[in-house]
C-alpha cells in the first residue's frame, strides 16, 4: 500500500543585501539560490536548508506553503 507524504515547502525571500557580510554568508547565500534583495526561491523542508535559513536569518524571509496554497509566515 502507498502512503502519501507531504513534504513542506520553503518560499525564501532575501530582504538585505549581502554586501559587507561575512564569506561564508555570501557563499550561503549563493547556494540558496538568492542573488539579490527581493528575489525569491522555493526549496523543500529539510534538515539542510534549515541549517543554511540559521545561519543567515538576518538576511530573508522564510514563509512555510502548504501544499493547499495557503501561506504562514515563520519567526
Amino acid at each position: 500500500m502507498w502512503r502519501v507524504i507531504q513534504v513542506k515547502r520553503l518560499k525564501i525571500k532575501q530582504v538585505r543585501s549581502g554586501i559587507g557580510r561575512l564569506k561564508n554568508h555570501k557563499r550561503v547565500l549563493r547556494a540558496l539560490g538568492l542573488r539579490h534583495p527581493g528575489s525569491v526561491v522555493e526549496h523543500g523542508d529539510s534538515a539542510t536548508i534549515r541549517g543554511m535559513i540559521n545561519k543567515v536569518q538576518h538576511l530573508i524571509e522564510v514563509e512555510v506553503i502548504d501544499d493547499e496554497g495557503a501561506t504562514s509566515e515563520t519567526e
